[in-house]
């Protein structure tokens, strides 16, 4: 952390004016917005970069998932760096990383090299996030440290689709890695405004730091993420995809072991004994497994089958911000008007409802069929966003608010990267066998292609399929559509079934 200008003196929420309370949460909301438009943004180019650089979907995800893979698995590790050194000093640490990852981002072409950015992007990412939930944590008063939560629970959701309109809006005029050029812009804003505004804030007796740990946590989300990814590719059977689920779950079970060992471990397992700590951890996880899950898959069905532009793709998803951040920042007062049990699982309940009518979309467009599914889905993910923020942070000390942000953001980082491993590989799964049927008699350099990825129907050599070429192209898109309704409905299932958990488990208040 070299080089960053030395920390503003450590103050405390009650000598922060109103005005300067207001820019620290405009520095946040920034960072934050640059964190989460990172992974949603990117979903609007994927068609783009897929037609330029000939990624396959396995490369496409991974191009996706590098991020939030290092992302989750350093963000523990992270928090507790936070805790000693100071808040302050790794958000601009993690800003300065990010912003520089992002500009290579802007000048490579290669989808390997691009997966090495990204995890680059994730390294920075991982300093900022849980930074970014402390510092309102620490810098907002009670009275105010809901509203304040809730409306930083809104960006997160809300600034996903933000993300992707923006993104939207470049594509329609620039190449796709113009993308990362907002990526950068956002990144140099925050880092500005933080020097300026953004008080010191560290643990008053931190944590020791446990270099294994880390080591082992960012094993085993990579091993297990790896494996799923691959799977479909490579087969569920084949050795690297075993020995990388294998390596994953054995790390994870190290990690778990050894925080027990430890005096000041980074994540106590015990803490989840806590009923607020381990549903609240829960229902984080799942809202981003389904939404992250799910914006992979939409922007592709929108460019892909439908054909609409990457701004057309993206301004179809604006419904989610006008209901979510709204309705995020009044959450945390109905939950505790009516209890986080029942909200919580409300929430998740709907967003399931939303995702089970987007499901039945076909390939001609149903805009009214998206817009009703997008409006349960939001209001799903406003009601139990926030709630389930609330009930992580607040089952810890105010001095513990590094580790409490960490766990949140590591269940929405786990949750995002396990739900495009997951719910993109269930599609890749349905997509590539629809395409080998839909193929049948082709040459196989074609039907490899047509297997790969989706992005085949804009290039399908007509000469070499001939007449054939309408129908392949027809039993693609639908193949790839059988996909988007399976990965969908497993999404629905995963969040019923946590719905009922937390309606059963969950703390009244």
């Amino acid at each position: 952390m070299a080089g960053i200008p030395p920390a503003a003196p450590q103050e405390t929420a009650g000598s922060l004016t109103a005005r300067q309370r207001r820019l620290i949460l405009v520095t946040v909301a920034l960072s934050l917005m640059m964190v989460v438009s990172a992974v949603s943004g990117l979903n609007v180019a994927l068609p783009d970069l897929a037609r330029d650089t000939g990624a396959t979907q396995s490369e496409l995800q991974w191009i996706v998932d590098a991020y939030t893979v290092v992302f989750a698995g350093l963000l523990l590790f992270a928090g507790a760096l936070g805790d000693r050194f100071g808040r302050r000093r790794l958000l601009l640490f993690g800003l300065v990383v990010f912003g520089t990852a992002a500009a290579m981002g802007m000048i490579v072409e290669e989808p390997t090299a691009l997966i090495w950015v990204r995890a680059a992007m994730g390294v920075g990412a991982a300093a900022v996030m849980p930074t970014t939930l402390a510092i309102i944590s620490t810098a907002f008063p009670p009275a105010e440290r809901g509203k304040a939560v809730g409306l930083w629970v809104g960006i997160a959701g809300g600034g996903a689709v933000i993300g992707l309109f923006a993104s939207g809006l470049l594509l329609e005029w620039f190449p796709w890695n113009s993308f990362f050029g907002l990526n950068v812009a956002l990144a140099l804003m925050a880092f500005l405004l933080a020097l300026r505004v953004v008080p010191q804030s560290v643990d008053e007796h931190p944590p020791s730091l446990d270099p294994a740990s880390a080591v082992l946590s960012l094993v085993a989300v990579s091993g297990i993420v790896y494996g799923i990814i691959e799977g479909p590719v490579r087969g569920w059977t084949d050795t690297q995809t075993v020995v990388a689920l294998a390596v994953g779950l054995a790390a994870l079970a190290g990690f778990v072991l050894r925080q027990l060992r430890l005096e000041h471990p980074l994540l106590d397992p015990r803490l989840f004994t806590r009923r607020g700590f381990s549903t609240g951890t829960l229902s984080v996880t799942v809202q981003f497994f389904s939404a992250f899950g799910f914006f992979f898959i939409l922007m592709q069905y929108l460019q892909f089958v439908v054909g609409r532009s990457p701004l057309g793709a993206a301004a179809a998803l604006l419904p989610l911000p006008l209901v979510m951040i709204p309705l995020a920042r009044r959450s945390p007062g109905i939950a505790a008007h009516f209890g986080f049990n029942r909200i919580g699982a409300l929430g998740l309940t709907l967003i399931a409802v939303g995702l089970l009518t987007i499901s039945t979309l076909e390939p001609d467009l149903n805009i009214w069929v998206l817009t009703g599914g997008l409006v349960l889905f939001g209001m799903g993910m406003a009601l139990a966003g926030a709630p389930g923020t609330a009930a992580i942070i607040s089952s810890l000390p105010r001095a513990k608010q590094g580790v409490a942000s960490s766990v949140n953001d590591l269940s929405r980082e786990f949750g995002s990267a396990m739900g495009i491993a997951v719910l993109g590989s269930v599609l890749n799964n349905a997509y590539r066998a629809g395409a080998d049927v839909a193929t049948l008699g082709l040459p196989e350099q074609i039907r490899e292609a047509a297997r790969s990825s989706i992005a085949f129907i804009d290039r399908v050599p007509v000469e070499s399929v001939g007449s054939r070429a309408e129908a392949v192209i027809d039993a693609s898109k639908a193949a790839f559509l059988d996909g988007v309704a399976d990965s969908l409905r497993l999404a629905c299932i995963v969040l019923v079934a946590s719905a009922l958990v937390v309606a059963i488990f969950g703390p009244r208040r």
